[in-house]
């Protein structure tokens, strides 16, 4: 067992001399967590794609407008923030895409901002805008009367349109109601070059092709 103890990535190493074919699978993972408890995360990954599939261990590519199509203009759509991640850029251009841009508002929340997001929301329930709050983990004194405000939420005095945005980093002070009601999305930055491949190719489309100044290139 030293050489698997030694090893850079023990949980790919073979068992020595009868246990390679004894142990099952669950088995396995228990020997590595007693082992090298350090490569435990890799050994779940293969046994989660070797029992179920590599799709469960790989995160699909983002798609901010099937999340959209789940929501309704009382349901707020919620980006749990990772490092190295940020989702305003693609909210963006999704309003520009449903001809929304003009009536698209952001606000990044802070000190002195609670009062300027309530009248955001307040406008935009009446014209049928969107309204994007960033960084809500980052006003925690605000967030009782985020969740006062979506909870007062009623479909029948608001417009169709509406779309209220939240952005948020894991926090125990964002609104548990909010979150449970709301529609859930995280985008995780890509790890590895089929991730990042996949990534850029979904933000292709056909407009930046016949938009080149080099068609024949492309």
């Amino acid at each position: 067992f030293q050489k698997i103890y030694d090893a850079v990535e023990a949980d790919k190493e073979p068992l020595p001399g009868e246990w390679e074919g004894k142990l099952s699978p669950m088995q396995r993972l228990c020997f590595i967590r007693a082992m090298r408890m350090d490569c435990l995360k890799s050994a779940i990954l293969t046994f989660i794609s070797q029992q179920i599939g590599q799709q469960f261990v790989e995160p699909p590519t983002f798609d901010i407008a099937k999340s959209f199509a789940d929501s309704v203009n009382t349901t707020p759509l919620v980006f749990i923030l990772s490092p190295g991640t940020d989702p305003v850029a693609d909210v963006i251009a999704y309003a520009q895409t449903l001809g929304m841009a003009k009536r698209f508002e952001s606000i990044s929340l802070g000190q002195g901002q609670g009062p300027k997001a309530s009248k955001l929301i307040e406008n935009a329930m009446a014209t049928g805008g969107w309204v994007l709050l960033s960084n809500c983990h980052l006003m925690e004194s605000w967030m009782p009367a985020l969740e006062a405000i979506v909870e007062q939420f009623n479909p029948d005095t608001m417009s169709q349109n509406f779309r209220l945005w939240l952005t948020s980093m894991p926090a125990a002070s964002f609104p548990a109601q909010v979150l449970q009601n709301g529609v859930k999305m995280t985008n995780e930055p890509p790890s590895g070059l089929r991730a990042n491949l996949l990534r850029s190719f979904s933000a292709l489309n056909d407009n930046l092709w016949e938009e080149s100044n080099k068609p024949d290139v492309y």
